[in-house]
C-alpha cells in the first residue's frame, strides 16, 4: 500500500482547514511530521502557559473542539483519514500535557518527550481508539489520551522535584 500525497505548500495554505490541521504547515515537515507538529506547538504553548486555570481549559476545549472540526474536513478533503501531516492533534495534546506544569524550559521539554513517547508507541487503550475510532474525532482523540498519559507522569515528576 503507498504512503498518501502530501499536499502542496500552496494548497495547505490557501485552505483555511489544511492550515490548522497541518499545524500552519509544521505537517508538511518529513520524515516524523508529527514531532515537527509538536515542535510548532511549543511557541503557542509559550504564549499561552501563564493564561490561568479557567482560560487555559476554555483554550483547550476550544482547540480540540475546533481541531475535531478541520482535521475532520482535512482529512476528507485529502481522502486519507488521519494524513500523516495532520498535526493539529499533536498541538492540542502537547497543550494538555503541558497543563499546571512548572514554569521552565526543562519541563517544556519533558512535556515534549513525555508526549511523543505516548503518541508513537500508543499504550492501550489509545490503541484501540486509533484503530476504531474514525472521523475528526477519531483523529484528535487518540493523541488527547496520549497526551493525558504524559500529564500523568509530569505532574508526578512535578510533584516529587
Amino acid at each position: 500500500m503507498s504512503k498518501p500525497e502530501y499536499p502542496s505548500v500552496a494548497t495547505v495554505l490557501r485552505n483555511p482547514d489544511h492550515l490548522f490541521a497541518f499545524g500552519f504547515g509544521s505537517g508538511l515537515l518529513r520524515p516524523a511530521s508529527g514531532t515537527f507538529g509538536t515542535v510548532a506547538a511549543i511557541p503557542i504553548f509559550w504564549l499561552i502557559q501563564d493564561l490561568s486555570v479557567p482560560i487555559y481549559l476554555l483554550w483547550l476545549i476550544v482547540t480540540f473542539a475546533l481541531g475535531v472540526y478541520w482535521c475532520d474536513r482535512s482529512s476528507k478533503a485529502l481522502g486519507v483519514h488521519d494524513h500523516g501531516g495532520i498535526v493539529w492533534d499533536e498541538m492540542v495534546g502537547y497543550w494538555l500535557t503541558m497543563f499546571l506544569a512548572p514554569a521552565g524550559w526543562l519541563w517544556m521539554l519533558l512535556g515534549f518527550v513525555l508526549f511523543r513517547i505516548f503518541d508513537v508507541i500508543k499504550p492501550w487503550p489509545i490503541n484501540w481508539l486509533d484503530r476504531r475510532v474514525h472521523g475528526g474525532f477519531g483523529i484528535m482523540i487518540d493523541d488527547v489520551l496520549a497526551a493525558v498519559y504524559a500529564w500523568i507522569i509530569l505532574q508526578t515528576v512535578a510533584y516529587f522535584i
